[in-house]
C-alpha cells in the first residue's frame, strides 16, 4: 500500500489525505498539492503537471451557495476565457455543493475541474488543472485526494496562552499599544501578531473557544453588516468574561475575507 500524509488545515478545520510522494505547498491564501515540486509553476508541462488548489472562505452570512458558484465561476471565465459544461451537485461528508468541467479555449492543451463545497461558515473552492495528456495519471489521484476531505471533531497541538485562550499557529507575543495605540492601559490587554486572514481567524476561534469550553456569549463577524471595523467575540468561562478582537493589520476600503489580521484579548477585572 502507497504511503499516505494527512493534510490538516489547523485554522480552517479540514484535513485531506495526498499519496507521499506529492508535495503540499502554501500559495498565497490557498495550498496546492501536486506530484513534483516543478508543478507549482503553473507554466510546467513537463513529467508529473498538473496541480489541485484548495482554496477556503469565510461565509458569514451563510450565503447559499448559488451564487457563490456563479461568481466563482463567473471569475474563472474572465480569467481564462473559458466556458461552463453545464455544472451538477456535489456532495462530500456534510459538506454540499457544485461541480464542473470547464471548457476551455481549443487552443488551450490544459483540462480543468472545478467546484465548491459549503460546510457552516465555511466555503472551500477547489481547481485542479493539468495537460490533458497526463489525465490518466493526474485525475484518480487528484480525486482520491479531494474525497478524503474531513472536518475532524477536534484538531490536537493547539497552543494556549496563560489564560488558556487558544493561539493560531504562528502568531506570537507583541505589545498590545503596537496593535492598538489609543488605548490608555495596556494591562488588561493581550495582543499577538501574525499573517493568517480574519476570514480563517474566524473560522479558528469560532471551532476552538467552544472546545477550549468556553462559552460565546455574542459574535459579530467581519467583513459583515456591521461597521465595527473588526471582528468581535464575547466568551466567559468560570465567572470570566473576555472581548476578542480580530482586527485587519492593513487599512483598504475592500478589505475580504484573505486580508490580514491580528489577535486582541482584552480580560475583565473581576
Amino acid at each position: 500500500m502507497q504511503p499516505m500524509t494527512v493534510f490538516q488545515h489547523i485554522l480552517w478545520g479540514y484535513e485531506m489525505t495526498y499519496p507521499d510522494p506529492w508535495v503540499h505547498q502554501s500559495v498565497q491564501d490557498s495550498d496546492a498539492f501536486v506530484m513534483t515540486p516543478d508543478a507549482l509553476d503553473s507554466y510546467y508541462f513537463g513529467q508529473n503537471a498538473g496541480q489541485l488548489l484548495v482554496r477556503c472562505e469565510w461565509n458569514w452570512a451563510r450565503q447559499s451557495v448559488e451564487p457563490l458558484w456563479n461568481k466563482h465561476i463567473g471569475m474563472l471565465a474572465g480569467m481564462l476565457g473559458a466556458k461552463q459544461v453545464g455544472s451538477a451537485p456535489w456532495r462530500i461528508g456534510q459538506a454540499s455543493g457544485l461541480e464542473a468541467e470547464i471548457v476551455l479555449p481549443k487552443k488551450d492543451n490544459q483540462r480543468l475541474w472545478t467546484g465548491i463545497l459549503m460546510q457552516d461558515f465555511i466555503v472551500i473552492h477547489f481547481m485542479v488543472t493539468h495537460p490533458k495528456e497526463v489525465r490518466e495519471q493526474f485525475e484518480p489521484a487528484a480525486t482520491k485526494i479531494i474525497s478524503s476531505l474531513r472536518f475532524p471533531e477536534r484538531i490536537s497541538g493547539i497552543e494556549t496562552s496563560s489564560e488558556d485562550l487558544p493561539l493560531p499557529p504562528g502568531y506570537t507575543s507583541v505589545d498590545p499599544k503596537s496593535i492598538l495605540p489609543d488605548i490608555s492601559d495596556p494591562t488588561p490587554w493581550r495582543a499577538y501578531s501574525g499573517r493568517d486572514g480574519i476570514g480563517a481567524l474566524q473560522a479558528f476561534y469560532l471551532r476552538e473557544l467552544p472546545a477550549h469550553n468556553w462559552e460565546i456569549t455574542e459574535y459579530i463577524p467581519f467583513p459583515g453588516a456591521s461597521d465595527l471595523g473588526f471582528a468581535r467575540i464575547q466568551l466567559q468561562r468560570d465567572g470570566r468574561q473576555i472581548t476578542l478582537g480580530i482586527m485587519p493589520s492593513e487599512t483598504s476600503e475592500k478589505m475580504i475575507s484573505a486580508s490580514p489580521a491580528n489577535v486582541v484579548f482584552k480580560m475583565d477585572r473581576t
